[in-house]
């Protein structure tokens, strides 16, 4: 695997192996990569003959009082383990390389009405920055099918709208949540948690359950479902965010009807904040 750090040799690179007919599957990253990150990396090698992998903490998707500055970086063991899965080149730019105005003052790429619901209305801008950083990447490494894990629900959503609006050419494969053993969503977020929110967390998941039962009984109030989860979690201990009932095509609030169905919650737990769902009649 080699690691490159410009904007030229990536497109370097990646116009030789098109050169010679070879299909690129591409994953970006902010790093501080776990066994989730591997999954999405085994699934892209299944999708083309040469793999990217980009690094990059972006500071256009972290708000004024979040964790930018403390994100956990570990390049080298990133490296070790990108390799290992057998990937064959990794991007590691840095800011002024992503953003040479200044993230400040960058143009930005905005979704409207998926980026400001659910996780977006608890942190302002941050999907617009998320937008814009792929919509970069996608220009800079140009592959035919991009994976991104499905834990990140609505951050996938707001992708596949985002390629689909401005006719990007490459194809965005979900792959599907990597879990610890008690069921605890895989998240470089979670080494934020003490050993008794590490025991809690998992509660998350089995909320999630619990309302997709239901669901799939034929309960039919899902606001009612959403507010008992919320409930159940906050009374265990967690500051909750949201824990709502959507459709799972657009993220908007269910009409009588239908079944395809998401469960999200967003629920934080000391210095973590811990996201995860569930598909329903899918």
């Amino acid at each position: 695997m080699d690691t490159v750090t410009t904007i030229p040799a990536v497109r370097a690179r990646v116009a030789a192996w098109r050169a010679a007919g070879e299909r690129v599957a591409f994953v970006p990253t902010m790093g501080n990569l776990h066994a989730g990150h591997i999954s999405l990396i085994e699934l892209a090698r299944r999708h083309g003959q040469r793999f990217v992998a980009s690094i990059f903490v972006n500071p256009m998707q972290f708000g004024p009082n979040e964790d930018f500055n403390h994100y956990p970086r570990t390049p080298d063991r990133d490296a070790q383990m990108l390799a290992a899965a057998g990937c064959d080149l990794m991007f590691l730019p840095d800011v002024a390389e992503m953003y040479p105005s200044g993230p400040e003052i960058a143009t930005r790429v905005e979704v409207p009405g998926l980026s400001t619901i659910l996780c977006g209305a608890f942190r302002p801008g941050h999907f617009e920055g998320v937008a814009t950083v792929v919509a970069k990447l996608f220009n800079i490494v140009q592959p035919e099918v991009a994976v991104f894990g499905e834990k990140d629900f609505q951050q996938l959503t707001v992708i596949r709208r985002m390629v689909a609006d401005l006719c990007l050419p490459v194809a965005i494969v979900g792959a599907p949540t990597m879990r610890e053993a008690d069921g605890l969503a895989m998240s470089s977020r979670n080494q934020y948690l003490d050993a008794s929110q590490r025991g809690l967390a998992p509660r998350i998941h089995a909320e999630l359950q619990r309302a997709r039962e239901r669901l799939a009984r034929g309960e039919r109030d899902p606001e009612q479902v959403g507010r008992d989860g919320a409930a159940a979690l906050e009374a265990a201990g967690f500051r909750v965010d949201y824990f709502s009932v959507r459709r799972a095509a657009d993220l908007q609030v269910p009409a009588a009807g239908d079944r395809d169905l998401v469960v999200l919650a967003a629920a934080r737990l000391g210095r973590a904040r811990l996201i995860d769902n569930l598909r329903v009649g899918d």
